[in-house]
């Protein structure tokens, strides 16, 4: 375990709260009509409802005036515009008939990450969490099965997917990543390594990125073959091809060995894909073919390690998409996991950094030869 390497008070993000009975069965009421309210916003999202709150400022807009410039029932209008108000999404204007849009209807319009994890939660999540008590009991994605029965995790899945939930998907995935490659590359190349090793390379976006970082770098990405597809094409239209390799490799493979001695060995947003058991196995793989020189780097979105409350809440539930849609015996993992994990397979911690774009921490590993 770490002693004094770049140690930070770790705040407990969620204390106990003291609440009136009232106020609990208020908020519990919340949790009841949840899935409800989400699918309300949504629609006056994608509708255009909330554009016209915003058109109209805070002169505010009738329930009439938005079902005419939409050419939608005055019904449905109403409707939706009574949900946002009972979840401050709308407000009523001074006229008492008229509504205007509330500051937190202005950020699901415009911000990127709201509007972003919004539609990762309607088309990857929403319909298969139905089935989250059956992926609790049977540690498989259950709800996965929504896009099809023939593959195991979505992981499988995802190249074949329909574009609106794979672009989803991969929105959700790269605007968190993205946010953090600036800030990890030279922490990763501070030692100005020959070789690297990605693993589960996804697109080989960050393959791509290294090797433009460093002219020197040669990189083998490392995943699925249908994935790799994707990877091996992004690469070539960037004619870094003569620099990165590919390397089919079933992770779950217990036989499957990584090339030997790599300077780098890179997991990005990789481990929380898998169980416990399954991060171990693979990180004693890849002790097993570290060189004395050789580094591990994983980078991962730990929910103890955040700033704020909110971007704990957002990725302790994010735990429920691998469990019910991604693999079944997967979640975003407390830091003291990772750790324990890492020490486990045996690597030794040497360096934590946290705070890297939105919300990542990345450890540094070297094998532990004692």
């Amino acid at each position: 375990m770490l002693d004094n390497i770049n140690k930070i008070v770790l705040k407990n993000l969620f204390p106990r709260k003291k609440l009136s009975a009232y106020d609990a069965i208020s908020e519990a009421q919340k949790i009841a009509y949840a899935p409800l309210i989400f699918q309300a916003v949504r629609t006056m999202r994608d509708l255009g409802i909330l554009a016209q709150l915003e058109k109209a400022k805070d002169n505010g807009v009738t329930p009439g005036g938005i079902a005419d410039a939409l050419d939608i029932s005055l019904y449905g209008v109403e409707t939706l515009l009574e949900s946002g108000l009972s979840c401050g999404v709308v407000e009523m204007a001074d006229d008492g008939d008229s509504f205007v849009l509330s500051k937190v209807g202005y950020f699901l319009l415009h911000d990127p990450m709201t509007r972003i994890n919004m539609d990762y939660n309607h088309y990857i999540c929403y319909l298969g969490m139905y089935n989250l008590d059956e992926a609790i009991k049977t540690q498989k994605p259950a709800g996965l099965r929504v896009f099809g029965k023939k593959w195991a995790t979505l992981y499988q899945a995802l190249p074949h997917l329909p574009d609106t939930i794979k672009n989803s998907w991969y929105a959700f995935d790269h605007f968190y990543s993205d946010s953090a490659y600036p800030d990890v590359l030279p922490i990763i190349f501070k030692n100005q390594p020959g070789t690297m090793l990605d693993i589960g390379a996804n697109v080989g976006k960050f393959s791509i990125l290294a090797a433009q970082y460093d002219q020197n770098i040669q990189i083998t990405m490392v995943d699925l073959h249908d994935q790799l597809q994707n990877a091996i094409k992004n690469v070539n239209d960037e004619a870094l091809d003569q620099r990165i390799h590919s390397l089919m490799l079933d992770l779950l493979d217990e036989k499957s060995t990584f090339p030997k001695e790599m300077d780098v060995y890179w997991l990005s947003q990789l481990l929380s894909c898998f169980g416990k058991d399954e991060i171990i196995s693979i990180l004693m793989r890849i002790v097993d073919v570290m060189g004395e020189n050789s580094t591990v780097y994983i980078l991962e979105t730990c929910w103890d390690r955040q700033q704020h409350e909110s971007a704990a809440y957002s990725l302790i539930n994010t735990s429920l998409y691998f469990t019910a849609m991604a693999s079944g015996n997967s979640k975003m993992y407390h830091s003291k996991d990772l750790i324990a994990c890492c020490e486990t397979a045996g690597l030794r911690l040497i360096n934590i950094f946290d705070h890297l774009g939105i919300c990542h921490t990345l450890f540094e590993c070297k094998k532990n030869n004692s």
